[in-house]
């Protein structure tokens, strides 16, 4: 295993909090959990990407960083009433 494998496995651990917050906090809580989660999980798949050594795995973290976005604001704008 090399650096990037390593940073990608602790990223991937610190997705465990985020969502214990999303279960257990209000809704507002839960969805800068969601955002956060996100994001953690885009830089996670670009240094699996990185410590695989393959380019062509690059476009899920791409995909997923529009799609996370995307879907946090569709969720703000759902709850907009409720937050």
């Amino acid at each position: 295993m090399d650096v990037w494998l390593w940073g990608a496995t602790a990223l991937l651990v610190g997705i465990a909090p985020c969502g214990w917050i999303a279960i257990r906090a209000s809704r507002a809580d839960a969805l800068v959990a969601l955002e956060l989660a996100g994001t953690v999980a885009t830089l996670a798949l670009v240094l699996l990407s990185e410590g695989f050594n393959r380019a062509s795995y690059m476009t899920v973290p791409v995909a997923l960083a529009f799609l996370s976005l995307v879907g946090s604001l569709l969720i703000a704008r759902f709850l907009g009433r409720h937050l």
